[in-house]
């Protein structure tokens, strides 16, 4: 298994409550990416909303047995986590998930 690091973008098309973002944080905090060495050098935070802007961005460290598995198990999570936090189902539109990095460690 290679641990990535994924960067799922998306748009919040109802905006979220801080109480709901503050639960979509808790509810990713499992895969934060600063438990990689590429994480922990970016500085990265799970959650990173844009600021005037409904765009955000979600990095997550994923464990997968290849770069499109880790794709789909971030939209996965984040769809989870997005459900968790109390969002709507359609509250949020998500982008293709992409490969940040990659820690083979």
């Amino acid at each position: 298994m290679t641990t990535y690091v994924v960067t799922v973008p998306g748009t919040f098309l109802e905006a979220p409550t801080e109480q709901t973002r503050e639960a979509l944080v808790r509810a990713l905090r499992s895969a934060d990416p600063r438990g990689t060495d590429f994480g922990e050098a970016e500085n990265l935070d799970i959650l990173t909303v844009y600021e005037g802007s409904p765009a955000f961005s979600l990095h997550l460290e994923v464990e997968a047995e290849s770069a499109p598995a880790a794709q789909d198990s971030a939209r996965e999570l984040v769809t989870d986590a997005l459900r968790t936090a109390g969002h709507p189902e359609g509250a949020a539109a998500l982008g293709v998930p992409v490969i940040t990095g990659i820690d083979t460690d």
